[in-house]
């Protein structure tokens, strides 16, 4: 993990980040845009999705029927994710095969082809995608939320997008998408494994160099002020469980009040990580609301956390509500719990406990080769690499005054969207 960074940034504007690690004979390669659900209008939510999926569907040089086995037979594995800020893909491979991916991701960048009929296939697929999720509680339950919470702000939607948008959204919505944000000024390349630094940069510069920088559009988001008031969700559905979602304005992830977020969230819901691939995981069981709700037979299970993003968005506490319970009851145990610790500091054997907690699950999450590479790209997506590089220790300056500030600052009930979903036995999903 404390190998050096080498960064360079080529003439069209690319940023570059290189990591030797000779542990393995493998590399992982990933490319992230600068474009995610935060970039979309009304009208045009999922496009930044629906792109990313279409990254798939091939080009002239790497046609979408070769572009899988290629990978499988050369021993790796890929995928793309989209978020809120950001969308990326990514390959890791066997050191000698590597070339591969360089060779995909530097055409796709800018030759994907969006074929008309690929495009209405996708359509089907994503509708699919969007309907299945629907049909999951939790998914609904938080979708309500996260509209409710943002009267302006495209944090109002969900990254797959809106159904109608789905249905409407034409082949040159998305191909002018991608032609406006799939740019090198607007990417970070990173790569982490055993690659020699010199002969990597200019392998990348021979691929990258007739692609052309362009104009980044301006970001739509707009400031959303603070909730002046708690705003309520209803949701009925399928199923025999009922849920209870509680969701404060989270700080964004630049900011200093997000470290002491953090631990405050290892006190109250127990530790949570934002690695993608694994590293282990550490027991809620000590957090305060699991002791209060899971311990006392309130609730049948209990998770928190919040996401890295760009603008302030959401801290979230989920709770399954134990039959013959009642939200009311949950919601006056969890209010209480908050109160507590907006009134009386922590000792400092709690706080040093969901510091070492926060810590540990940070650093399990960074030890193997892809996650290096991730948290390289990452980080550049909110913040600077220096976010990630600096957060045990920022976690570490988190004091008792901090998180009794934090708490009444952020955990105001005046500031809170709550929402259940109120099961419908016998009802089937759609």
């Amino acid at each position: 993990m404390d190998n050096p960074i080498s960064e360079h940034q080529l003439v069209n504007g690319l940023q570059i980040k290189l990591k030797e690690i000779h542990t393995a004979p493998i590399v992982s390669h990933w490319l992230w845009y600068r474009v995610g659900s935060r970039d979309e209008l009304p009208g045009k939510t999922g496009v930044s999705h629906w792109v990313e999926h279409m990254q798939f569907k091939g080009t002239e040089q790497f046609p979408a029927t070769v572009l899988d086995k290629a990978i499988s037979r050369e021993g790796g594995f890929w995928n793309a994710f989209t978020n809120l800020d950001w969308t990326t893909f990514y390959e890791t491979l066997p050191a000698d095969k590597i070339d591969l991916a360089l060779r995909l991701e530097a055409d796709r960048m800018c030759n994907s082809t969006f074929k008309p009929e690929e495009v209405d296939a996708e359509r089907t697929v994503i509708i699919s995608e969007r309907e299945g999720s629907e049909n999951e509680p939790l998914f609904r339950l938080s979708e309500a939320i996260q509209n409710a919470a943002f009267d302006r702000h495209p944090y109002h939607y969900e990254v797959i997008g809106e159904l109608e948008d789905l249905k409407k959204m034409t082949r040159d919505d998305l191909y002018g998408h991608y032609r406006k944000h799939y740019l090198p000024n607007n990417a970070v390349l990173t790569m982490a494994g055993d690659l020699e630094t010199d002969v990597m940069l200019k392998r990348l510069e021979e691929l990258y160099a007739q692609v052309k920088a362009g104009v980044v559009p301006p970001h739509p988001a707009q400031h959303e002020a603070p909730l002046k008031s708690e705003r309520h969700v209803e949701v009925k559905g399928p199923g025999e469980t009922l849920y209870l979602q509680v969701a404060y304005r989270a700080p964004a992830a630049n900011s200093t009040d997000f470290f002491v977020m953090t631990v405050l969230d290892s006190i109250l819901t127990g530790p949570t990580g934002l690695n993608m691939f694994g590293g282990g995981g550490i027991s809620n069981k000590t957090s305060r609301l699991y002791r209060a709700l899971v311990e006392k037979g309130l609730a049948t299970s209990l998770s928190g956390g919040m996401q890295a993003t760009i603008d302030p968005f959401l801290y979230d506490i989920n709770v399954t509500v134990q039959p013959q319970r009642t939200p009311e009851e949950i919601l006056d145990t969890i209010e209480d719990e908050i109160k507590r610790l907006q009134d009386t500091l922590l000792s400092s054997e709690e706080i040093a406990r969901a510091i070492k907690q926060a810590r540990a699950l940070f650093a399990y999450g960074s030890e193997n080769i892809t996650n290096q590479a991730f948290w390289m790209g990452y980080a550049e997506m909110f913040a600077k690499y220096e976010w990630f590089s600096n957060y045990v220790s920022n976690l570490e300056q988190v004091t008792p005054q901090d998180i009794q500030t934090t708490a009444r600052v952020y955990l105001n009930p005046a500031r809170r969207v709550t929402g259940i979903y109120v099961p419908e036995p016998g009802k089937e999903a759609a």
